[in-house]
């Protein structure tokens, strides 16, 4: 059997209900979530079991949610002995990459993540940055596209590089409608604005990150115990000090997601184990390469398919 990487989804995949069975069935999953409230000095526990979605879903919500749940189903699979070789996270989902890895503690993350999705919420005005997924469209061409705009004064640029034919631009909402009618001018298939509070990865997030950076000198982080994909470059990382850097550059940096996973296949990783809500990732993962297995776990049911098929002797 080849390698295995626990890979953790980002925003977007959130819902209300996530992670309830795990949390029921398992005492250290339950606990996750009460050192969530505990550490955040509210209950997220009753945010996420209840909603609103909508409330749910504001960044500085929905980002230490994700990472909650993530974590807590992280806990059953290591209980029954699932070992990762690897780690990766998208986006928000290398917060609790670094968790699975052992570099940074759950409380620490979970009031980062908190702190890093109100300075992603404020650093520019809401409705005056957006976001959007561009189909259909190679990146050197989006790249061009992107360029074109950017000559006209407004910011665009690639912000997630998530599998072939799916790439995100971020920036000023005048900037990305002018990108949406040139991409599809220029042959784009299709063009989908996002549900986003904000032009993340894009250097508009660099406020975010200055602030942020006082937040993350306060974080013990250590070595990573397992090698743990970084998105601003796709490469392993595990030296406390690169981790830090990373996490500060991949506010404003585009997420190589795309590459992130080549470069885990290239490692010798032939099994995916997606941990947490939705099946996002592992939808991206099956368009770069057919051949690897990609399990998604996101609830007791399918921790426990996961658990019986890679324990099988």
């Amino acid at each position: 059997m080849g390698k295995i990487a626990f890979v953790f989804p980002g925003q977007g995949s959130q819902t209300v209900g996530m992670g309830q069975s795990v949390a029921e069935a398992n005492q250290n999953a339950a606990a996750v979530f009460a050192r969530a409230d505990e550490k955040l000095g509210f209950s997220l526990t009753d945010l996420i079991r209840k909603g609103p979605q909508e409330k749910l879903t504001h960044t500085a919500n929905a980002q230490p949610a994700l990472l909650t749940v993530s974590t807590a189903i992280l806990q059953v699979l290591q209980e029954a002995g699932i070992k990762a070789d690897y780690a990766a996270g998208h986006s928000l989902g290398e917060y609790s990459a670094l968790v699975a890895a052992g570099a940074v503690s759950f409380e620490d993350a979970v009031y980062a993540v908190r702190k890093r999705g109100e300075y992603m919420d404020e650093a520019f005005p809401n409705g005056a940055g957006a976001m959007a997924a561009v189909l259909g469209m190679d990146r050197d061409s989006l790249a061009a596209v992107a360029g074109e705009i950017e000559q006209s004064g407004e910011t665009v640029q690639l912000a997630n590089l998530n599998c072939p034919g799916q790439i995100v631009i971020s920036g000023t909402a005048a900037g990305i409608e002018k990108a949406a009618a040139l991409a599809k001018e220029k042959g784009a298939k299709r063009v989908l604005p996002l549900q986003v509070s904000g032009p993340f990865h894009s250097r508009l997030m660099e406020p975010a990150a200055n602030k942020f950076k006082k937040i993350l000198d306060g974080v013990a982080i250590g070595d990573a115990k397992i090698p743990v994909i970084a998105n601003v470059n796709a490469m392993p990382v595990e030296k406390a000090g690169e981790i830090k850097e990373h996490l500060l550059k991949q506010l404003y940096s585009p997420v190589l997601w795309e590459e992130s996973v080549h470069q885990l296949i290239h490692l010798g990783v032939s099994t995916f184990i997606e941990v947490g809500p939705g099946k996002v990732l592992s939808g991206l993962i099956k368009k770069i390469d057919r051949s690897v297995k990609t399990y998604a776990v996101q609830d007791m049911e399918t921790c426990q398919a996961v658990i019986r098929d890679l324990k099988q002797p």
